[in-house]
C-alpha cells in the first residue's frame, strides 16, 4: 500500500510541476505582449497631451489616467480571479485593452483630449491584469520556485522593451496627417495577440478559501502586519518613484532639445533595464535574500537621480533611465517575493489585490503630480525628490536585514 501511495504522490508532483512549467511559458509570452502597451502610452501620452490639451499642467494626464485605470482595475480583477479563475479575468482585461486602443485612436483622429484619455484609462485595466501575471506564476510553484517564477515571468518584459518602443517608431507616422494614431491601433493588435496566447493558459483552482485554510485576516490586520507592510511599502516606493520619473522623462527630453525618436529609445533602454536583470534577480534573491536585493534596488534608483542631476545631455537621460530600470527590477521583484511570503494561501487574492490597489493608486497620483511638477519646477526638482522617498523605506529595510543577520 505504501509503494502505491508514494507512486501517487510522485505522479501528483509531476503533474503539478508540468502545470507550473507550462503556465510559466504562457505567462512569459503574455507578459511580452501585455507589457508592451505601457511603453507606447508613456512614450506618446505626454506628447499627445501637449497637442490635444490647452492646459500645460494636464500634459501627462493621459499617462496618469492609465495608471489610475490600473489602480482601479486591481480590485475587480482580483474578485473575478477569485470567483472565476485567472484566465477569465485575463480575457476580460485583454478585450478592454483592444477597446482602449481603438478609443485612443478615435480620440487622436478627432483631436479629442477627453476621448484619448478614456482610451488610455481603459488600457490601464488591462495593465492591472498584466501586473498580476507575476503572482499567477506562483500558483503552481513550490516555495523554492516562487522567487525564480516571478523573475522569469518578468523576463517577458525584455521582449516588451523592444516591442513597445519599436511599435512607436514604426507606426507613429503610419497614418498620413494623423501623427501617433497608428501606434494605438497597433496597441489594440498586441492585445488581440495576447488573447490568443492566453487561451493556452491551464487553469489552476479559483482563489477560494477551503476548510483547511487558516482564517483570513482583514484588510486592517494585513496592513498592521510588519512583514506585509514592509513588502507593500517597498513595492510602493520602488514603483512610485519609477513612474514619477519615467512619466516626465519623454517630455523633459523633448523640452531639452532631443527628438521624439530619442525619447522613445530612452524609454526602450529604460524598459530593457527594467526586465533584463530578471535573468539573474531570482538567483540573487536566493543567495543574498529578498530584503537585501530590494534595498539594493532603492540605492540604484538613488544613483539614477544623481545621473539625471548631472546635466541635460542625451547620455544623462539615458543613464538615468537605465539605472532607474535596474533599480525598479531589484526593488519591485524583491518586494513581490517579500509579499508572497507575508500572507497565507487563503489570503492571496485579498493580499495581492490590496497590494496592487495601494501601489498603483499611488502611482496614478505620482504620474499626475510628475507632469504638474515638471511644468512648474523642472526636471531637476523631480529628481531631487527621489532621495527622501527612498530614505522612508530603506531605513526599515536595513533594520529588518540587521535583525536577521
Amino acid at each position: 500500500m505504501a509503494p502505491a501511495t508514494e507512486l501517487a504522490k510522485a505522479m501528483a508532483h509531476t503533474t503539478q510541476d508540468n502545470l507550473f512549467r507550462h503556465n510559466l511559458i504562457v505567462l512569459t509570452v503574455a507578459q511580452a505582449l501585455g507589457a508592451a502597451s505601457p511603453p507606447i502610452i508613456v512614450s506618446l501620452g505626454g506628447l499627445i497631451g501637449q497637442q490635444l490639451s490647452d492646459n500645460p499642467a494636464l500634459t501627462t494626464l493621459p499617462v496618469s489616467l492609465f495608471n489610475l485605470g490600473l489602480a482601479l482595475g486591481t480590485l475587480p480583477s482580483a474578485f473575478i480571479m477569485r470567483r472565476y479563475g485567472r484566465q477569465s479575468a485575463y480575457f476580460i482585461g485583454a478585450l478592454l485593452a483592444i477597446l482602449g486602443g481603438l478609443v485612443a485612436f478615435t480620440g487622436i483622429l478627432n483631436h479629442s483630449f477627453v476621448i484619448f484619455c478614456i482610451g488610455t484609462m481603459l488600457a490601464g485595466y488591462y495593465a492591472a491584469n498584466v501586473q498580476s501575471y507575476r503572482f499567477a506564476a506562483t500558483d503552481a510553484a513550490s516555495d523554492a520556485q516562487r522567487a525564480k517564477a516571478i523573475s522569469w515571468v518578468m523576463v517577458g518584459g525584455l521582449f516588451a522593451a523592444i516591442i513597445g518602443p519599436q511599435t512607436v517608431i514604426w507606426t507613429r507616422n503610419s497614418i498620413t496627417d494623423v501623427p501617433f494614431a497608428g501606434s494605438f491601433l497597433a496597441q489594440a493588435g498586441l492585445a488581440l495577440l495576447a488573447i490568443l496566447v492566453l487561451t493556452r493558459l491551464r487553469s489552476t483552482p479559483p482563489m477560494q478559501v477551503t476548510a483547511s485554510d487558516a482564517p483570513m485576516r482583514s484588510v486592517g490586520q494585513l496592513l498592521r502586519s510588519p512583514r506585509f507592510a514592509l513588502a507593500l511599502g517597498s513595492g510602493l516606493v520602488t514603483y512610485g518613484l519609477m513612474v514619477f520619473v519615467m512619466t516626465a522623462a519623454p517630455v523633459a527630453m523633448v523640452g531639452h532639445g532631443h527628438g521624439v525618436d530619442h525619447a522613445a529609445l530612452g524609454i526602450q533602454w529604460h524598459v530593457l533595464a527594467m526586465f533584463l536583470p530578471s535573468l539573474v534577480t531570482g538567483r540573487l534573491m536566493a543567495r543574498f535574500g529578498t530584503e537585501r536585493i530590494t534595498a539594493a534596488g532603492l540605492v540604484i534608483i538613488g544613483l539614477s537621480a544623481i545621473a539625471a542631476l548631472g546635466g541635460f545631455g542625451l547620455m544623462n537621460f539615458y543613464l538615468s533611465l537605465i539605472l532607474l530600470g535596474v533599480g525598479w527590477n531589484f526593488g519591485f521583484i524583491g518586494a513581490t517575493a517579500m509579499l508572497t511570503a507575508s500572507h497565507t494561501q487563503a489570503e492571496r487574492a485579498r493580499a495581492q489585490g490590496l497590494n496592487d490597489f495601494v501601489i498603483f493608486g499611488t502611482v496614478a497620483l505620482a504620474s499626475f503630480f510628475s507632469g504638474a511638477l515638471l511644468q512648474a519646477s523642472g526636471w531637476e526638482v523631480i529628481n531631487w525628490m527621489i532621495f527622501p522617498a527612498i530614505a522612508l523605506v530603506l531605513a526599515p529595510l536595513v533594520w529588518s536585514i540587521g535583525r536577521k543577520a
